[in-house]
């Protein structure tokens, strides 16, 4: 079993920060990219930031410049630090790993449980 664990939403005002923090736990072999995604009622789940195994790292639009994702791979943890915030930011936000377990061939997507973010204007 593994298991992906969020934490670290909350309410801040617009132009304040917050640091997202997901660990796996359980049978983890080896990750690959780690990523954070957003969730906003009525729109698709949009991809935030991915880092990769290299520590490579991409941005959607909205989160470049602002935004800074981090992986600590002893801990099998990815961090989101969000600077400056804007109330569009608000939403739900999940991470996502893709994940080879202990005795498995292959790599699978698990997702956390998603941690609230809210900006207040």
């Amino acid at each position: 079993q593994v298991q992906l664990v969020e934490s670290g939403g909350g309410l801040v005002q617009a132009g304040g920060s917050l640091r997202l923090r997901c660990a796996a736990s359980g049978s983890v072999r080896l990750i690959n990219d780690m990523a954070w995604y957003r969730e906003v009622p009525g729109k698709q789940r949009e991809k935030v930031a991915v880092v990769w195994r290299s520590g490579d790292t991409r941005y959607g639009d909205s989160a470049r410049g602002r935004f800074t994702i981090s992986r600590e791979n002893s801990q099998n943890a990815v961090y989101l630090f969000m600077d400056r915030l804007k109330p569009e930011d608000t939403g739900i936000y999940y991470c996502n790993m893709e994940i080879k377990r202990e005795g498995s061939l292959h790599f699978t997507d698990y997702w956390g449980q998603g941690t609230q973010v809210t900006v207040s204007s």
